[in-house]
């Protein structure tokens, strides 16, 4: 049994995993961004009915400034929308927010098992942004779609929501859903049924839509595939986020290293720097935590050593 076969073993039995209520979570985050743009865009189409005025109206008033259109010119005058359009799932309906956010749910719930909470939210704008850029393309090189360039936009959270699927099956291709019915359900056949759905609910629109988020899917493949080769592609994000959040944060003391030091090592009247392992339940709920929000592979030697020991003891 490997280090990482002992920690999901431990980390079963303990059922020490993220939970919605857990602070920092990114997963809740991401479908509380959503569950908000819906929220607000179902107010304002209300708001624009009230007003006596029509669908269309509401479009030019309010969809076209978030939804990522398929010509580059008025592409380069929204920017913005490559992120905006990813969260907003008004123009399709409650069934779709309903159904992407179940999707989500289910295969980031076990991505973050897998490759740490942290990375979960760059995979779904990763994901994303290459669904839209797959969009854009497309009506230039497909010549039966080109016609309608003027008018095209993409909505909706299907390429990100497919780049976490396809990411969460390729790092955990044995995981399986609903263990108690036999052997439960690999996680590929679920990926499988996803695709089906999510394209048949796609088949009357055009091309481009599906081909976004085949786009989508195969960047989160991607992800994972550079991340076995050491690159993670989630630092830059992550980094840029904990700036930003540092600059309107005031700074405190770092005090780990001493209370590491007080709480989970005994020296006793040792000779310095010989310290012996204290292995006790707030050190084991630590080292789940930074497995939870950066993966198995942020462990340090001496951490997997605890762990190890703990799932021996």
């Amino acid at each position: 049994m490997g280090e990482s076969d002992r920690y999901i073993e431990y980390k079963n039995q303990k059922r020490n995993i993220l939970r919605f209520g857990s602070d920092n979570n990114a997963l809740v985050a991401l479908i509380v961004i959503n569950a908000a743009f819906f929220i607000t865009l179902l107010f304002l189409q209300v708001a624009f009915f009230f007003d006596d005025k029509t669908l269309t109206a509401f479009y030019d008033g309010i969809i076209k400034w978030i939804e990522v259109p398929a010509d580059i010119n008025l592409f380069l005058h929204r920017p913005w929308t490559i992120i905006t359009y990813m969260f907003s799932d008004t123009n399709a309906g409650l069934m779709r927010i309903i159904s992407n956010m179940l999707w989500l749910w289910a295969f980031g719930y076990v991505f973050q098992q897998y490759l740490g909470n942290e990375r979960l939210i760059p995979t779904y704008i990763y994901g994303g942004v290459m669904g839209a850029l797959v969009f854009i393309l497309a009506h230039y090189l497909i010549s039966p779609i080109k016609g309608n360039i003027t008018h095209a936009g993409l909505i909706g959270a299907n390429a990100a929501t497919m780049a976490v699927a396809a990411a969460t099956t390729m790092m955990a291709p044995d995981h399986r859903f609903f263990t108690q019915i036999r052997k439960g359900i690999p996680i590929w056949i679920l990926l499988a049924i996803y695709i089906i759905i999510d394209f048949a609910g796609v088949a009357s629109m055009e091309a481009a839509q599906s081909l976004s988020h085949i786009g989508g899917a195969i960047t989160g493949a991607l992800v994972v595939i550079l991340l076995k080769k050491g690159i993670d592609l989630s630092v830059w994000m992550n980094n840029f986020y904990n700036w930003i959040f540092n600059i309107l944060t005031p700074q405190k003391k770092d005090s780990k290293d001493s209370i590491k030091n007080k709480v989970f090592y005994n020296t006793g009247n040792r000779k310095p720097f010989s310290k012996t392992m204290n292995v006790n339940q707030q050190k084991i709920d630590e080292i789940l935590d930074k497995i939870n929000l950066h993966g198995f592979d942020a462990l340090s030697e001496e951490e997997k050593t605890v762990l190890k020991k703990a799932s021996e003891e």
